[in-house]
């Protein structure tokens, strides 16, 4: 393929302007985007061999048959501890006749694995005789070559073991072994140099500062090429400098088969990859309409691939599992092994944007007979969010969403029978659910709690709609003042349950320590010079919030900063920590989590709602197990602060 012909007139421009943005000159399909790589990977011929140990083979991929350089077993060997005979000298024996033969001239004791004695040809074994006085008894004859594993019996010299292009696996190593192979011709892992840029980037372990970002990437990037059969070297950061990320690359080069960039492929004014790579060879491919990784870069330099990855982490993870790993299959000979795929149902709406493929991260678990979908994120920066993720749902570019309830297909990131064993618990959220998960996989490895953190109200509706197999929620009803009860009434009125105390804990206002703003109660949110984080609509946190804002006579509206909302406890607290708010409602345990001040508003039961019907799922029975009596587990909750635990377990309701 003539690639210098695709070459765009943008790319041999002089050094961009800092004070100008780069423009996508493409910003094309993912289809369109693969049918140019596919080009590129066609044009790709496996790598050359190289000869190692077969004893340190295990992955790697076969360059040419392996033939059997002799028999196994290459002699005549016994396959059972007893007597070696002539079959001929056992004619005869019966139960009412048996035979005699004596020890020596006519039976030879021989061993498992032992050569056969030269003129005989079957074997005895030691239970079906009688030995004394230095003869054997015996009430059967003998066949030819019974109980003998005779030369060949499992590979013949020049058989073939292993084609070409075979992935080795442990029995394989233990063939060839067997066929007198102590060396193997295989495929040279693809080499591949991995180069971070950036001037805020840093190595793992320096000192933080504002401004400074970790490199995780590069070594997350890498641990993919190891994962899928190749090798990588990471270079020194390479700072916002265009002509020296040019010499970076050009010095990689040899040293490789494909360059990896991280970051630095945007349209930033500080974004020098595609002016790099277009200057020393051919952009291919710059901007493809997905979400997220829309800045993915794919090129060419003196035949090699290079590829530059977005920086956002969940960004590069996808846009390098979309086109590095089949570039490292292509290189090792094999092709793309199919993806392990099953259909779900969305578990809460979900909105897309036209004109982009979105690549959503969700948790599964298995919910009566179907499998339940819920998003865990959706930030290119949101790492946490694919690393819970179970799955990824590719919402087709046209599309505007997925309803509740709808099915989708989702590529699955976990294996299915570790989803199987999944419990689903949707509703509010709570720092002690991330402890009860790691307490459920450490005394059950098999199990697993999936927790999608929606609100109280949202998870009482994901129970109604046989959504999950649990639901933490903490609602109050203003007119009676109990907890969670009579909204269970009134939304699941005719389902069998049980509502589970799991704790106590002190709900209030989170303000950064010492308190500067001087906060004392809610009676604050409406000076001018409060900013205020909410949490979402339906969770026991909002309606507990608006609740405390009725009785204070304050208009909501007259809250700076009552509309933004957070999910999470924590995420309150960081917003506090990080100055984006001054304060905001959530648990004692976020704030002293986080070394926040804390202003008590109210102390409120947390319960868990578990539906009759589910009571014969061993992961349930294994966490409620673990809630009514592990007195550990209790003291790890404990251990975070803000929190009761006494009632942790009771059953405070049933229907």
């Amino acid at each position: 393929m003539n690639y210098q012909a695709r070459r765009k007139p943008w790319q041999n421009k002089d050094k961009v302007s800092r004070s100008s943005r780069r423009v996508f000159p493409e910003n094309i399909s993912l289809q369109e985007a693969w049918e140019k790589w596919g080009k590129v990977l066609e044009s790709i011929r496996p790598l050359p061999s190289e000869e190692i140990p077969v004893i340190h083979s295990l992955g790697r991929i076969t360059a040419e048959p392996v033939i059997a350089l002799n028999s196994s077993p290459f002699y005549n060997s016994s396959a059972m501890d007893g007597f070696a005979v002539r079959f001929e000298d056992t004619f005869g024996a019966s139960e009412t006749t048996p035979v005699r033969l004596k020890i020596g001239p006519e039976a030879v004791e021989v061993n498992t694995g032992d050569p056969l004695p030269e003129g005989f040809n079957a074997v005895l074994m030691i239970e079906d005789l009688q030995i004394e006085n230095g003869y054997i008894t015996f009430h059967a004859p003998a066949t030819p070559y019974q109980n003998v594993r005779s030369v060949g019996e499992d590979i013949v010299k020049t058989e073939l073991i292993l084609p070409e292009n075979h992935q080795i696996r442990p029995v394989d190593i233990g063939a060839m072994l067997a066929g007198g192979n102590t060396r193997v011709l295989v495929r040279k892992m693809p080499r591949a140099v991995i180069i971070p840029t950036g001037n805020e980037i840093i190595d793992p372990g320096t000192p933080l500062e504002k401004g400074k970002i970790i490199d995780y990437d590069s070594f997350m990037i890498g641990a993919i090429i190891e994962a899928s059969g190749g090798t990588f070297e990471r270079v020194d950061v390479v700072p916002d400098s265009k002509e020296l990320l040019k010499k970076t690359i050009s010095d990689c080069l040899d040293k490789s088969d494909f360059v990896v960039t991280i970051a630095g492929s945007s349209a930033g004014t500080r974004d020098f990859c595609p002016d790099a790579i277009a200057e020393l060879g051919d952009v291919l491919v710059h901007g493809i309409r997905i979400r997220p990784g829309k800045p993915v870069l794919l090129g060419l330099i003196n035949e090699k691939p290079v590829l530059g990855i977005p920086g956002y982490p969940v960004s590069a993870y996808i846009t390098f599992e979309l086109f590095g790993i089949p570039l490292i299959n292509r290189l090792r000979g094999l092709p793309d092994p199919p993806e392990e795929r099953i259909t779900a149902h969305i578990s809460r709406p979900v909105s897309s944007t036209p004109g982009k493929e979105e690549f959503l991260r969700v948790k599964l678990g298995r919910v009566r007979d179907k499998f339940m979908a819920t998003p865990v994120g959706r930030g290119a920066g949101a790492l946490m969010s694919l690393q819970r993720a179970d799955g990824i749902v590719r919402i087709p570019e046209l599309s505007e969403g997925a309803a509740p309830g709808s099915e989708v297909t989702v590529r699955l990131l976990r294996p299915l029978h570790e989803i199987e064993n999944t419990l689903v618990m949707i509703g509010s959220h709570d720092i002690s659910i991330d402890i009860l998960s790691n307490w459920l996989k450490k005394t059950h490895p098999s199990f697993s709690l999936s927790s999608a953190h929606v609100g109280s109200m949202g998870g009482i509706l994901a129970i109604k709609r046989g959504e999950a197999h649990l639901a933490g929620t903490h609602l109050l009803d203003e007119e009676t003042g109990e907890y969670n009860i009579p909204f269970i009434r009134k939304l699941l009125p005719d389902l069998p349950l049980r509502l589970v105390t799991f704790l106590r804990r002190q709900q209030g206002l989170i303000v950064p320590k010492g308190n500067p703003r001087g906060i004392t109660g809610i009676q604050d949110l409406t000076r001018d010079d409060i900013v205020f984080i909410n949490r979402q609509k339906g969770s026991g946190t909002r309606l507990l919030t608006d609740k405390c804002i009725r009785e204070a006579g304050l208009d909501p509206s007259e809250i700076r900063g009552y509309e933004r909302e957070e999910f999470t406890h924590m995420g309150v607290a960081s917003s506090v920590l990080s100055g984006v708010a001054d304060t905001g409602m959530g648990i004692l345990t976020s704030a002293i989590a986080l070394d926040l001040d804390f202003i008590p508003v109210a102390t409120e039961r947390y319960d868990i709602i578990v539906p009759g019907e589910f009571d014969g799922f061993p992961p349930l029975a294994a966490l409620l197990e673990i809630i009514r009596k592990d007195g550990e587990f209790r003291k790890s909750v404990l251990s975070l602060g803000g929190y009761e635990v006494d009632d942790m377990g009771k059953v405070v309701y049933e229907q």
